[in-house]
C-alpha cells in the first residue's frame, strides 16, 4: 500500500494518504469550515516471490514442475494471468496462509526443445488496469548437458546445468532471505548467502515503507535509525549479508531524504550505525562486490549528510566517522587531523571524515596507491551560485619522490578522479589540495616518481646524442666494413656490434615516439610498447652473442668458432628469441585477461614481485646482464694470469691499465650499466642511494650510443687507420682532380 509524501508549495499543502474517508477543517475566528470525501487507492503487490519444485528439472527423471507465486495478503482484487512460453499451464489455484496469498500452477516441460528457453510469467492487474509481473526461467537438464553434481554443503544443492544459478529459501535460525549458488562448467562456485537477521529485515521494511511514503514522518525516520544503531552494535552484524542489509537501509533513506526533510534528531543514531558497520566483516564476497558495496555506502552517507537539516548540532564523533558543521561563507574545520577550509560557501557547511573505507573502494586511477586512510565528505545544504574553492590540508606526504594526487570520488564512474582538484604544495610532511567543487575527497600517490626536470633534460639530451652517435657508428661501419672483416673473429665482433647499434637505435626512436602517451591512441601505444620490448631484447641478445663469443675465444684458443656456426646460433638468439619472448608474453596476458602495457606510459606492467608483463623483460635482461658480467670477469682473470709473477712495477701498471681498458670498453657493449636499473627496483624511493642510482642509470644508459661509438670506432686502431686511409685517399683523389683540371686549362 503506497503512502505518498507531503509536498509543500507557497500557499498549498497536498497530502496523499491510504484509502478511506478524509475530512479537512479550517477555522476562521469562531467559525469552522469542514469538508470530507471518500478516497480509494488502487494497489499492486509490493513483491512477488516465485518458486518452483523441483528446483532443477531433469528430463531423465520427470518433466513436470509445480510453480508457486506468493504475495502479501491484501483486500485488493487482482486479475491474475499465467503465461508459459511453450504451452499452457494446468491445475491453477490460489490459497491464503500465514499472511500471504499463494498462486500455484503445474507446467509440463518440453524436453525435446533444448535450444529454447522455457519460462513462466505471472501478471497481476488491479481495477485501474495497472500491471505488475514476475518471470521465472526454468532450469532444465537435457541429454548430454554439462552439470554440477549434487552437493549438501551449506544447503542442499541439486544437480544443476552449466551456467545456472540456483536459489534456495532456507536460512539459519532468526534469519530470513535466500542463498544462491552458480554452476560453472562442472564445478560449483561459492555460496552467496543473502540471509539477514530478522530484526534487520524489519528495519529494511520500515525504510522501504518510508521511501514509498507509507506513514513517512520524523518519528518513523528516528525509529529506522534507532533500529539500525541497535542492530549495528550487536554481534549478529558480522555476516556480509547483514552488512549489505545495513547499506541498503542507508541507501533507501538517502533516496527518501531528497523528498522528505529529515531533522537533526536522527544524526547521532545515523552516524553511530554508519560508523559501526565499517568495523564489521565485509568478506565472503568477491572484490567486485565489495567495491559495489563500499561505493553505495559512500554515496548513501554523502546523500544523508547533504539533506539532513541541521540547526543546533555542531559535531558528532565516533571511532570511524567524525561529523562537523560550520556556518558562514568562510569555514575552517578540522576532521581527523585534516584541515578543511571552504571559501565563498553558503550558510551551512557539513563535513564528514570517514575511516576504514578507502581500502574497500576500487582504485583503477592511474595505477595509484592509497596514501591517506581517510575520506573527507564536504557538502552544503544550499547550492552555491557563486564560484568557490575548498582547500584540504592532509598530514600525508608521499615517500621519496612519489607524486601526490588530490582526488575526489566520481559516483558515475565509480572511481577516483582529479578533475577540478590540484596539488598546491607537498612539503613538511603534508599535502595541500585545492578543489572547485564539493563531494568526497582523499589523496593518493602515483606509483612512479614525481617528474624531475633535470632527469628529463638528461634523458632527452642523451637520447638525441645517442641516436646521432649510433647513426655515425653505422655509417663508419658501412664505410670500413670490407677492410675490417678479413678474419672470422673480426667478422663476429663487428656483426654483433652492428646489430647492437641498430637495435639500440630503433629502441631509442620508439622511446622518443612514446614520450607523450596522452596524445597516442591505444593502438599506437601498444605498437610502440611491443617495438621497445622487441628492440631492447634483441639488443641484449646480441650483447650476449658477443660476450659468449669472446669467452669462447679465450677459453678454447685452439678451437676457434666457425663462421657458419656463429651466424646460425647468433641469428636464433638475436632475432628469433626476442620475438618469441614478446609474442608469448603478449598472448599470455591476453589469455589471462591481464594488462600487457600501461596506457599512461606505453610500457610494460609492473604489479609487484613476479607479477606483470614487466618480467618478460626483466628476467631475460637480468640473465643476460649476469652472463655478460661473468664474461667480463673471465676476461679480467685471463689478463691477470698472463701477468709475469714477481714482475716489475711497470709490468703491474701495464696489467692494471689493460684491465681498466677492458672494463671501459666492454661495459657499454655488454650492457653492464643496466645493472643500475635493477638496483632501482631493489631500493626504496626514500633510500639515500636511490637518487644517485637513478641519475647514474639515466646518464649511462641514455648516452649508451655515444659510448658505443667511442669504444667501437674511435678506440679501435684498425677502424681509425681505415678511416684515415679513406679520408687521405679522398683528399688525394680530390687533389689530383684539381691538378688535372688546372693543366687542361693551361693547355
Amino acid at each position: 500500500m503506497s503512502y505518498p509524501v507531503l509536498y509543500r508549495s507557497s500557499m498549498l499543502f497536498t497530502y496523499i494518504f491510504p484509502a478511506g474517508t478524509y475530512e479537512c477543517a479550517f477555522v476562521i475566528g469562531p467559525v469552522m469550515y469542514t469538508a470530507k470525501a471518500q478516497m480509494n487507492v488502487a494497489l499492486l503487490p509490493d513483491e512477488i516471490t516465485m518458486k518452483i519444485n523441483p528446483l532443477i528439472v531433469n528430463c531423465a527423471e520427470s518433466s513436470n514442475v509445480s510453480i508457486k507465486a506468493t504475495i502479501a495478503d491484501t483486500t485488493e482484487t487482482y486479475d491474475v494471468n499465467w503465461h508459459y512460453s511453450v504451452s499452457k499451464l494446468t491445475d491453477l489455484k490460489n490459497t491464503t496462509s500465514s499472511g500471504n496469498i499463494d498462486y500455484s500452477a503445474m507446467a509440463h516441460i518440453k524436453c525435446d526443445q533444448p535450444t529454447e528457453e522455457q519460462y513462466v510469467r505471472i501478471t497481476f492487474k488491479n481495477n485501474v488496469n495497472q500491471e505488475k509481473s514476475e518471470q521465472y526461467t526454468i532450469p532444465i537438464i537435457y541429454e548430454n548437458t554439462k552439470v554440477c553434481s549434487d552437493d549438501n554443503s551449506d544447503g542442499i544443492w541439486p544437480k544443476t546445468p552449466d551456467g545456472t544459478t540456483v536459489t534456495i529459501h532456507t536460512c539459519e535460525n532468526n534469519t530470513v532471505g535466500h542463498k544462491t549458488r552458480t554452476c560453472k562448467g562442472r564445478e560449483w562456485l561459492p555460496v552467496f548467502n543473502s540471509c539477514v537477521d530478522k530484526k534487520l529485515s524489519e528495519v529494511v521494511s520500515e525504510a522501504e515503507y518510508f521511501e514509498k511514503g507509507m506513514g513517512a514522518s520524523q518519528d518513523l525516520a528516528k525509529n529506522v535509525f534507532e533500529g539500525l544503531k541497535n542492530f549495528s552494535t550487536s554481534e549478529t552484524t558480522e555476516s556480509t549479508a547483514n552488512v549489505i542489509g545495513v547499506i541498503k537501509v542507508l541507501d533507501v533513506m538517502a533516496t527518501a531524504s531528497k523528498t522528505f526533510a529529515m531533522t537533526e534528531e536522527i544524526l547521532p543514531n545515523f552516524v553511530e550505525s554508519a560508523s559501526n558497520i565499517l568495523d564489521k566483516n565485509w568478506q565472503g564476497v568477491n572484490d567486485s562486490y565489495i567495491h559495489t558495496m563500499s561505493s553505495q555506502y559512500l554515496k548513501s552517507v554523502e546523500g544523508l549528510v547533504k539533506y539532513i537539516k541541521v540547526k543546533n548540532t555542531n559535531n558528532v564523533a565516533t571511532p570511524n566517522i567524525n561529523f562537523e558543521v560550520c556556518s558562514g561563507s568562510d569555514c575552517n574545520l578540522k576532521v581527523f587531523g585534516i584541515n578543511v577550509t571552504l571559501h565563498n560557501g553558503t550558510k551551512v557547511v557539513k563535513t564528514v571524515g570517514l575511516k576504514n573505507l578507502i581500502h574497500k573502494l576500487p582504485n583503477n586511477y592511474q595505477n595509484s596507491e592509497q596514501l591517506s586512510d581517510k575520506i573527507i565528505v564536504v557538502t552544503q545544504e544550499e547550492e552555491s551560485t557563486s564560484p568557490f574553492k575548498i582547500t584540504l590540508d592532509f598530514p600525508n606526504k608521499p615517500p621519496g619522490h612519489r607524486k601526490p594526487l588530490c582526488v575526489y570520488w566520481d559516483t558515475e564512474k565509480e572511481d577516483w578522479s582529479e578533475e577540478g582538484c590540484t596539488v598546491k604544495s607537498s612539503i613538511n610532511g603534508s599535502t595541500l589540495c585545492e578543489c572547485n567543487h564539493l563531494t568526497a575527497f582523499s589523496i593518493l600517490m602515483g606509483k612512479g616518481n614525481t617528474p624531475d626536470p633535470t632527469l628529463d633534460i638528461i634523458t632527452y639530451t642523451g637520447l638525441a646524442v645517442s641516436i646521432c652517435s649510433l647513426i655515425i657508428f653505422l655509417i663508419i661501419e658501412y664505410l670500413v666494413w670490407s677492410a675490417l672483416i678479413k678474419s672470422n673473429l673480426s667478422h663476429f665482433r663487428h656483426t654483433a656490434m652492428v646489430n647492437i647499434a641498430s637495435f639500440r637505435l630503433l629502441a631509442d626512436c620508439s622511446f622518443l615516439a612514446s614520450i607523450y602517451p596522452e596524445i597516442l591512441t591505444d593502438e599506437w601505444c601498444l605498437i610502440l610498447t611491443i617495438c621497445k620490448h622487441v628492440f631492447y631484447l634483441a639488443m641484449f641478445s646480441w650483447m650476449l652473442c658477443l660476450s659468449v663469443m669472446l669467452v669462447h675465444q679465450i677459453i678454447f684458443v685452439f678451437s676457434p668458432l666457425r663462421k657458419r656456426v656463429f651466424m646460425f646460433f647468433s641469428s636464433i638468439v638475436g632475432y628469433v628469441c626476442p620475438i618469441l619472448i614478446v609474442g608469448t608474453s603478449y598472448l599470455f596476458c591476453k589469455y589471462t585477461k591481464t594488462k600487457y602495457y600501461e596506457p599512461d606510459k606505453c610500457w610494460l606492467v609492473y604489479d609487484g614481485p613476479l607479477q606483470g608483463s614487466m618480467y618478460a623483460f626483466l628476467l631475460p635482461v637480468g640473465t643476460i646482464t649476469l652472463t655478460n658480467l661473468f664474461s667480463m670477469v673471465v676476461v679480467i682473470l685471463t689478463l691477470m694470469k698472463t701477468a709475469v709473477p714477481g714482475g716489475s712495477q711497470k709490468q703491474d701498471k701495464e696489467t692494471a691499465k689493460s684491465i681498466f681498458k677492458v672494463v671501459l670498453y666492454l661495459t657499454p657493449v655488454f650492457g653492464i650499466t643496466w645493472a643500475f636499473g635493477f638496483l632501482l627496483r631493489v631500493l626504496n624511493e626514500d633510500h639515500p642511494a636511490y637518487l644517485f642510482a637513478n641519475y647514474t642509470f639515466t646518464i649511462l644508459n641514455t648516452f649508451q650510443g655515444l659510448f658505443i661509438l667511442i669504444t667501437g670506432c674511435f678506440t679501435e686502431t684498425k677502424v681509425r687507420e681505415e678511416l684515415i686511409t679513406l679520408i687521405t685517399r679522398k683528399k688525394k683523389v680530390h687533389s689530383q682532380n684539381l691538378t688535372s683540371h688546372s693543366c687542361t686549362k693551361t693547355k
